[in-house]
C-alpha cells in the first residue's frame, strides 16, 4: 500500500494561474492601502485556489511484478566448431539456475538458429524478436551465449537493461582459411581470367607464415597440386576449357589443430562464353535465298563473318583468267589452309566446284572437321551435278549421298521423331502453320540425326559428328521462303541460328547433355536425349556418398529430377555416359568466414549500456545487482538492474478539501478580515 498526494484542478491551469495573480494583485493592493485584514484576505484567497486545484489523497494497493532476463543461445553452425556447443549449453544451464534461484526473477531463453540462406548469425534479430514479446519495464538483462561472430550488429536495437556476452571458444583456436576474391561469373574461353586466392591463419596458429598445400580441381576431375605461400595474396590466371558452365574447386588439406575444414574450400563456378564467333561463308550461284545466311549472321554481333561469292558460271566463257575475275586477289590459301583453324564454322550455300578451291582446299577442310571444327552445307541443285561439292575429298565427311535427283514440288517441310526431341528442331515456333517449299534434293544413306524430312518423308536436314567436328546438310536452298512469308512463312531464323549454335558447340543446343542448376540447396536436374527413357542419375556427394535421383520426362527429350544437397560443396553427376559437376551453396558460408571467437563485433552494443565480455573458458562470472546507468560488468563478475517494476490493482482518492469545508474556511476568513478592519475605523 502506498499513498500520495495528487491534483486534479477543476478548471484548466491557464485559468487557475490567471486567478492566483488576481489573487495576489488584491492581496498587494491591500497591504498597499494599509487594510488589516490583508492576511486574512489572502489565506481566504488561497483556501480557494486550493480548492480550486482539486488536491486528493490517493493510495494505491501495488503487487510486484518480477524481473526479466533475456538469455540468447547460439546454435549457429560456428558454435557447432570445437566443444562450443558443450561449453555453451553447460554455460546456460547453470546461468539459469543462478537466475532463477534470485528473487522476484524470470528468465526467458531464446535459440538462435542459423539464418535462411546464408545471412549467417542474426542474434540481434532474434533479440529484437523477443523484446517485442516483453514489457520493456521490466527487463533486468541480457545475456548471450555465443561465439561473439553474429552478422546482423548494424540492426538498430534499443537496449531496456546492460547486455552481456558469455564467450565460448578457447585461447589456443586456430583455424586456416582460403578465400578467392574478384571471380567473374563469365569468362571468355580460351582467354585467361585473373583470380586473386589468400590463404590465411587466424587465431592462435601454430605457425607464422610458410607454405600450404593448394589442390585445385576442373569439372571434378582429378585435382593438381601446389605449394603456394600463408598470408599473401596469390594472383592466379585461369583459362576456361569448354563454354556453358566451368566448375573450378580450390582446396587445402585439413591442419592438424585447425577448428574446422569447412572454410579450406572455395567453389568457383563460370561460365565460358566465346568473344567472337568467326564464320566462312563461301556462296556458290545467285539465288533468291543467297542473302538469307548473310543477313543471319550479319545481324548477331558477336559473329565475325568473312564471306565471299564466286559469280562467274563455268558456261561463261569470255577468257578472263580465273584469277582475274575479282578487283582484288582472294586470300584463299590463306582461308583455307593457313588460318582455317581460326573459323568456328563454315558455310557452303549453293557451292560446287569450279575450279577455284582445289581439292586440297577441300581436303583440309576436312580434316578441320575431323579435328573439332563445323560445315554446313545448304545444298541446291548443283549438289546433284557432276561438279558437287559431295565429290570432292570433303564428301567424305557429308552425312548423306545425293541420288542425282532433284524434287520440284511444293512439300511441307516436317520435324521428325527424332527431331521433336532434337534441342535444334524441338518447339520451333508456329508449328503447324508453316508455308510449303518447292524444291528439295534427294539424298541417300544418311548418316546421324534426320531432324527434319520433306517429300515422301525424305531427309530435309541431317545432323551428323564426325570424329570431334560436325556437319549438317540442309537438302534444300528454298529456307529463304519462310522468310518471305510464302503461304505463312515459318521460322527460318530461329531454325537456322538454333543450327548455326548447334555446329558452333553451344551448351544450350547439346543433345545429349546432362545439366543441373541450382537455388539455395536445392538441385533442379536436367537430363537432355535423343532417347526414348534414361536411367537415373547417380549423385556422389561431397562427403563420398551415392544417392539415386529418378527422373521424369517433362518435355520430348527433356527428363529432369530434384534433389535436396544434405551440405554446402561440390556435387558429381553421372547419367551413363553424361557427366557433370555443380557447387550447392555459397563459395565462402558466412558462418565459416571468421571461425576465431571474438567479441569485438559486439562491443559497440554491449557499451551503449555498459554490458562487458565474459570468456565462459575461464569460468561463469558471478551475477551482482547494478543501479541503471553504472558499470554493469567487471572482473569476474556480471550485473543485472532491478527493475522494481508494479501491477497497480487498486485506487483509491480521498478528497482533501471538500466543498462544504472550503466554504467554511473561505468565509470565516473573510468575515474575520471585515471584523478587524471594521474595529479600526
Amino acid at each position: 500500500m502506498t499513498s500520495t498526494i495528487v491534483f486534479d484542478p477543476l478548471i484548466p491551469m491557464v485559468l487557475l494561474a490567471v486567478v492566483a495573480l488576481v489573487a495576489l494583485a488584491a492581496v498587494v493592493l491591500a497591504v498597499i492601502r494599509g487594510l488589516q485584514g490583508w492576511a486574512l484576505r489572502g489565506l481566504a484567497m488561497l483556501v480557494v485556489i486550493a480548492a480550486l486545484s482539486g488536491p486528493s489523497f490517493q493510495q494505491e494497493d501495488r503487487a510486484p511484478l518480477t524481473d526479466i532476463v533475456i538469455m540468447l543461445e547460439d546454435s549457429s553452425a560456428s558454435q557447432k566448431l570445437s566443444d562450443r556447443a558443450t561449453q555453451s549449453t553447460d554455460a546456460a544451464d547453470a546461468l539459469a539456475a543462478q537466475i532463477q534461484g534470485r528473487a522476484n526473477t524470470e528468465l526467458r531463453r531464446v535459440t538462435v538458429p542459423d539464418g535462411a540462406g546464408d545471412t549467417g548469425t542474426l542474434l540481434m534479430t532474434a533479440l529484437g524478436d523477443a523484446l517485442a514479446e516483453e514489457p520493456r519495464a521490466r527487463i533486468a538483462g541480457i545475456l548471450a551465449i555465443s561465439d561473439g561472430r553474429i552478422h546482423d550488429a548494424d540492426l538498430p536495437v534499443d537496449l531496456p537493461a546492460p547486455m552481456h556476452l558469455l564467450m565460448t571458444g578457447k585461447e589456443t583456436d586456430w583455424d586456416r582459411r582460403l578465400s578467392v576474391r574478384n571471380a567473374p561469373a563469365f569468362a571468355i574461353i580460351g582467354e585467361p581470367v585473373t583470380l586473386t586466392l589468400r590463404i590465411d591463419d587466424m587465431g592462435a596458429a601454430p605457425t607464422d607464415g610458410g607454405l600450404a598445400r593448394l589442390d585445385i580441381s576442373v569439372d571434378g576431375e582429378e585435382p593438381q597440386s601446389f605449394r603456394v605461400p600463408v598470408g599473401q595474396d596469390l594472383d592466379l590466371p585461369v583459362t576456361l576449357p569448354h563454354g556453358g558452365r566451368n566448375v573450378i574447386r580450390f582446396s587445402l588439406p585439413e591442419a592438424p589443430g585447425e577448428l574446422t575444414d569447412r572454410n579450406n574450400a572455395a567453389l568457383i563456378q563460370m561460365n565460358g562464353v566465346r568473344d567472337r564467333l568467326r564464320v566462312l561463308l563461301v556462296s556458290g550461284e545467285p539465288h533468291q535465298g543467297g542473302r538469307t545466311w548473310r543477313n543471319l549472321l550479319k545481324s548477331d554481333s558477336s559473329v565475325d563473318l568473312v564471306h565471299f561469292t564466286i559469280l562467274r558460271p563455268p558456261e561463261k566463257q569470255d577468257g578472263v583468267p580465273v584469277d582475274e575475275l575479282s578487283l582484288i586477289a582472294f586470300p584463299t590459301r590463306e582461308l583455307f589452309m593457313e588460318k582455317i583453324e581460326d573459323f568456328d564454322l563454315i558455310i557452303f550455300d549453293r557451292y560446287k566446284r569450279r575450279g577455284i578451291l582445289p581439292s586440297l582446299y577441300l581436303e583440309n577442310v576436312a580434316n578441320y572437321v575431323r579435328q573439332g571444327g563445323a560445315v554446313l552445307v545448304a545444298a541446291g541443285a548443283d549438289f546433284t551435278s557432276a561438279d558437287s561439292i559431295f565429290r570432292s575429298p570433303l564428301g567424305e565427311v557429308l552425312p548423306a549421298t545425293p541420288s542425282a535427283r532433284v524434287i520440284e514440288e511444293p512439300y511441307l517441310p516436317i520435324v521428325s521423331d527424332l527431331g521433336q526431341r532434337h534441342p535444334v528442331t524441338t518447339d520451333l515456333p508456329g508449328r503447324g502453320d508453316w508455308g510449303r517449299w518447292l524444291r528439295q534434293i534427294d539424298v541417300t544413306a544418311p548418316q546421324g540425326t534426320v531432324v527434319m524430312t520433306g517429300q515422301d518423308d525424305r531427309p530435309l536436314l541431317v545432323l551428323n559428328r564426325v570424329d570431334e567436328g560436325r556437319v549438317a546438310l540442309l537438302a534444300s536452298d528454298h529456307a529463304w521462303l519462310w522468310n518471305r512469308g510464302y503461304e505463312g512463312g515459318g521460322p527460318q531464323l530461329e531454325l537456322l541460328r538454333r543450327l548455326a549454335h548447334w555446329m558452333m558447340k553451344e551448351p544450350e543446343l547439346e543433345e545429349e547433355a546432362l545439366t543441373a542448376t541450382a537455388e539455395g540447396q536445392t538441385m533442379r536436374i536436367i537430363r537432355r536425349t535423343l532417347g526414348e527413357t534414361v536411367p537415373p542419375v547417380t549423385v556422389t556427394t561431397p562427403d563420398g556418398s551415392t544417392v539415386t535421383i529418378p527422373l521424369t520426362q517433362s518435355a520430348p527429350g527433356v527428363f529432369e529430377g530434384i534433389f535436396e544437397g544434405p551440405e554446402i560443396g561440390l556435387y558429381r553427376l553421372e547419367n551413363a555416359d553424361q557427366v557433370t559437376v555443380i557447387g550447392l551453396g555459397p563459395a565462402a558460408p558466412k558462418e565459416f568466414v571468421e571461425t576465431i571467437a571474438s567479441g569485438d563485433t559486439m562491443a559497440p552494443i554491449l557499451a551503449a549500456m555498459r554490458g562487458g565480455v565474459a570468456r565462459i573458458e575461464d569460468g561463469l562470472p558471478r551475477i551482482r545487482e547494478v543501479r541503471s546507468g553504472r558499470p554493469a560488468a567487471g572482473r569476474g563478475w556480471i550485473g543485472l538492474t532491478p527493475r522494481n517494476a508494479y501491477e497497480t490493482r487498486d485506487v483509491r482518492q480521498t478528497p482533501i478539501l471538500p466543498g462544504w469545508l472550503v466554504l467554511l474556511l473561505s468565509a470565516a476568513l473573510i468575515v474575520a478580515a471585515w471584523l478587524r478592519e471594521g474595529r479600526r475605523s
